[in-house]
């Protein structure tokens, strides 16, 4: 048995949850390295203004009956050959790795995407070196496109996976 999952749209007091994310060494091998903290300041805030149809939302996962924080996880708009799409991300503490969670926060984050907007493609973008995130996009639906040389964070070449999800 799993225990259950929730999305909770980002709000003020989540700075703590992404401070334990984007700013562990761990969880950013395959970025680039840990934020600094005016970069995940800026991050947050951020964070907060988004949460309409047409820029997407970034959410805390809670798990269980107690509602634990145990990543991030949201949808942002970009634009994929002169059109509008849908990338997403996230992030499960070490702790809670392993079980399923960020591929069911996956699948919600889609339902929630093409809520938005159904015409848009969703596309996720793991490092090619990043094995667990690349085996959640495929348990989650989506279709390996190729590789992609990128930028992570800006100016940093990284090689990503182009995994997407095309309109229903």
């Amino acid at each position: 048995m799993t225990d259950a999952i929730e999305l909770r749209r980002w709000a003020d007091g989540d700075l703590p949850i992404l401070q334990r994310t984007v700013g562990d060494p761990a969880l950013m091998t395959h970025l680039g390295g840990p934020e600094p903290e005016a970069k995940i300041l800026d991050r947050h805030r951020r964070y907060l203004e988004m949460g309409d149809p047409d820029r997407g939302t970034m959410f805390v996962i809670l798990l269980g009956p107690e509602r634990v924080p145990v990543g991030t996880h949201g949808y942002w708009r970009v634009e994929r050959d002169g059109l509008a799409a849908w990338e997403t991300g996230w992030f499960v503490l070490i702790p809670f790795q392993g079980r399923g969670i960020a591929t069911r926060a996956t699948l919600s984050v889609v339902q929630r995407a093409r809520a938005d907007a159904p015409d848009r493609p969703i596309h996720a973008l793991p490092s090619v070196e990043n094995a667990a995130s690349n085996a959640v996009c495929r348990k989650a639906g989506f279709r390996l496109a190729g590789a992609i040389d990128d930028e992570y964070p800006p100016g940093r070449p990284i090689r990503s996976n182009d995994w997407v999800l095309d309109p229903r």
